[in-house]
């Protein structure tokens, strides 16, 4: 579940997790992914680009093993793997970029201010110093 508080009634709301991309979003999001393999072709049968997202934000949200993920989002494996390969795409960081802008054309984002957490700059247990994850642009 999660807890939203509008600036109007101030109350809180209890929303349902999403267990499916919306279509809006995966109308977004498909955008930006490599063409699938076509239907009936030869090789391993083709588990849906929609129904690996699913398993992957399933696998992000809930922190379970690959191995263990449910098989309405068909192999673990499958899913892993295009999680790496769309990884090495920027494919995550693309439909990030795109979706802020999104959001940014119909609510609007405070860009007058950002926020790092620590331990991204600082290293842990007074080793040596981690690279700095470079900034997203968004233009």
């Amino acid at each position: 579940m999660i807890c939203v508080q509008t600036k109007e009634d101030k109350a809180i709301h209890t929303l349902p997790t999403i267990r499916r991309i919306p279509n809006e979003l995966w109308n977004e999001f498909k955008k930006i992914l490599p063409t699938e393999k076509p239907p009936k072709t030869v090789g391993r049968p083709i588990i849906p680009y929609r129904k690996v997202l699913d398993g992957i934000l399933y696998v992000l949200r809930t922190g379970c093993q690959w191995k263990m993920l449910s098989k309405e989002y068909g192999s673990g494996s499958v899913c892993h793997r295009r999680f790496q390969e769309w990884n090495k795409l920027d494919v995550f960081k693309n439909a990030w970029i795109k979706l802020l802008k999104n959001y940014d054309d119909k609510i609007g984002i405070n860009w007058t201010w950002q926020s790092i957490d620590s331990i991204s700059v600082k290293s842990p247990l007074g080793g040596t110093r981690q690279e700095t994850i470079p900034l997203i642009e968004a233009n």
